[in-house]
């Protein structure tokens, strides 16, 4: 139960970022190369103004991929650490002598609960994504 629900939460997070990448950050790429481009069209401008020129260019995309970075990273620490806690509160129904299978139904719970409590992240992190074109 919990497996399937977590395989759920998966493709859920890989689709938004397939959506992201596809509407947003190819959009980005379409314009940066030209503009990088741009930067080297003018023979009199020295090789450290065009470098600068061409990094300048890129700033953006580098600002959505390590917004798009961060919050991932939150997300799944976020589920990390739900993971923990149903682990040790299993553990500690393990040792104070509880079957096996009354265990096991209890992570499953646990982490069925853990995932639901956490789900709601994922559609406002898709939302955000109109804020990532802010930057470029």
């Amino acid at each position: 139960m919990a497996e399937l629900q977590q395989l759920w939460v998966q493709e859920m997070v890989d689709s938004m970022v397939k959506s992201l990448e596809r509407e947003n950050i190819q959009k980005m790429q379409s314009l940066m190369f030209p503009c990088s481009t741009s930067c080297c069209e003018d023979s009199q401008t020295s090789m450290q103004q065009v470098h600068q020129c061409i990094q300048s260019s890129h700033v953006p995309l580098a600002q959505v991929q390590a917004l798009v970075t961060s919050k991932l990273e939150k997300f799944q620490d976020c589920q990390a650490w739900c993971t923990i806690l149903c682990n040790d509160k299993t553990k500690d129904s393990i040792d104070a002598g509880s079957k096996e299978l009354q265990v096991k139904r209890q992570l499953d719970c646990r982490v069925t609960k853990c995932i639901d409590d956490h789900i709601h992240l994922i559609p406002t992190m898709t939302k955000k994504k109109e804020a990532l074109l802010s930057i470029g």
